[in-house]
């Protein structure tokens, strides 16, 4: 490997898993990229999927640096996980599992993070180092931008797309990859690391506006990247002047303030030449006025032949089938109202706990005797809990009022970095004016105004004194006390499965 130092050493033959460590094959600002063969047989963590024989195992220094380091490099980490958890996407490198290095031996490893990714043949960047206009650089092209549609649909900004992280397969595909700087979209903006890559920074970033969550990103920042990358690789030259990116980038801020020009290259063909321009528009507001569904059907046709496949909207379930959905709601508030009167009249009239009058068949971990084993009891009186395992097992967290961001601040639920949440317990007093409980998948819950990409976070809600298991993979990061898990955000929940 040519390039940096690692970031993070590791042996050939070095035992990660089911993984035997191979040659590197990059190293960035936070992590390093290794290749690595199967040791041994060992089914992916959903027990369903079987390892591939080769990958790419992604090793980031989550263990070994100091307190400040350490916390931002996990919001990093657990940044990329989160997407790559989330959305399977064709134009997406795959993730197949999460480990943590546990080796006291080695103090330099113990405790890194390795993700363990789908590996590639090389990266655009490799082939333009060969061939600076590739004759694949159309459908590549088409590829790239048929990804950020999918993270932008997705709600999702990138933030340091380049051609370093566009891989390409063996079949000659591409792949959007380096999750690190990604955002989820809350409301109009994302929020990142102040970390850029120069000769594809958005001008509006080179002078970004920064608050307590971070620097603030949009789509429009991937659009200006794109356009660079486009010129780069249809002409084998920046679309602005200068010998250096430190050049390029002030050449950026004047092209922004309207006393400096693009140099396109009269290469261009006239539709591209349009859709370059478009893309590196002076502000974000010219930028925004072609979203990458509009962007990817320019890039389509410009590129020739058939276009690339892309998922297809689909009316939402609620306007194509409006009776049913209108059945469908009334069935599942039924429901609720049916659960409401059996919780009722479980702890009215017998006093006995809830979680002791579940039906043992439906329940599980069980004990020798087949009887169900519950751990509800640990949770602390006053607190709101969360388990690892059904019925209360397992690693629990626990709190006495709201928390924004399970995994920053002093008291934090590591095993809910990459674990899913099965169980939860409302155990606060009756007596408090807010005594139920909502909780979600993403941290921040509060954003300014009405968010519906927000609610559409949130996982469940627990009246109080309730407890019961969770379905799905999505483990929640953040919670809130409510006055009551009211109908109104039942009926919202609802609305949501069939949107």
């Amino acid at each position: 490997m040519t390039g940096p130092e690692p970031v993070v050493a590791v042996p050939e033959g070095y035992r990660v898993g089911a993984w035997e460590v191979g040659a590197p094959l990059a190293s960035g600002a936070f992590a390093t990229v290794y290749a690595a063969r199967r040791a041994h047989r060992h089914p992916a963590r959903d027990g369903s999927v079987e390892l591939p024989e080769r990958a790419a195992l992604k090793f980031l220094p989550t263990g070994t640096r100091t307190p400040r380091q350490l916390r931002y490099l996990e919001e990093l980490t657990q940044q990329e996980i989160e997407l790559l958890s989330r959305l399977r996407s064709p134009r997406l490198i795959r993730m197949y599992e999460v480990l943590t290095v546990d080796d006291p031996r080695r103090p330099d490893l113990d405790g890194v993070t390795v993700l363990v990714l789908e590996q590639a043949a090389s990266s655009l960047e490799d082939l333009l180092a060969r061939t600076p206009v590739p004759p694949s650089g159309h459908t590549v092209l088409t590829q790239v931008c048929e990804g950020l549609h999918q993270l932008h649909d997705a709600g999702w900004v990138h933030g340091d797309l380049k051609a370093a992280n566009v891989l390409l397969m063996d079949d000659g595909s591409a792949r959007l990859a380096d999750f690190n700087t990604a955002a989820e979209m809350q409301g109009t903006h994302a929020y990142t690391h102040a970390f850029v890559t120069p000769d594809y920074t958005a001008p509006e970033l080179l002078w970004p506006e920064v608050d307590e969550r971070g620097t603030r990103i949009r789509p429009t920042a991937d659009t200006w990247a794109f356009g660079v990358l486009a010129h780069l690789v249809l002409t084998g030259t920046h679309p602005l002047p200068g010998n250096t990116p430190q050049a390029r980038s002030e050449a950026a801020i004047r092209y922004a303030r309207g006393s400096e020009e693009l140099r396109l290259s009269p290469a261009l063909r006239p539709d591209w030449r349009d859709i370059i321009t478009d893309c590196l528009a002076r502000t974000h507001e010219a930028r925004a006025a072609h979203d990458s569904s509009s962007l990817l059907r320019r890039v389509e046709q410009a590129a020739g032949g058939a276009p690339a496949r892309r998922p297809r909207r689909r009316a939402r379930f609620s306007r194509r089938h409006p009776v049913l959905t209108a059945l469908a709601a009334t069935v599942l508030l039924t429901a609720v109202v049916l659960a409401g009167a059996v919780y009722a009249y479980v702890n009215d009239d017998d006093g006995a706990p809830v979680y002791q009058a579940l039906d043992p068949a439906s329940a599980f971990p069980t004990g020798p005797d087949g009887e169900v084993v519950y751990g509800y009891h640990r949770c602390p009186s006053d607190s709101v809990c969360f388990f690892s395992e059904h019925n209360g097992n397992g690693e629990m967290c626990s709190w006495k009022e709201a928390d924004s961001d399970w995994l920053a601040g002093e008291r934090t639920c590591a095993w809910a970095r990459d674990h899913p949440v099965r169980s939860a317990f409302n155990n606060i007093a009756d007596a408090r004016r807010l005594h139920d409980v909502e909780f979600f998948r993403g941290p921040d819950f509060s954003p300014t105004g009405k968010d519906r990409r927000r609610m559409a976070q949130r996982t469940g809600c627990n009246a109080v004194n309730s407890m019961g298991n969770l379905a799905g993979t999505y483990a929640p990061r953040s919670h809130r006390l409510v006055d009551s898990c009211s109908s109104k955000n039942v009926v919202w929940t609802i609305l949501s499965i069939f949107s």
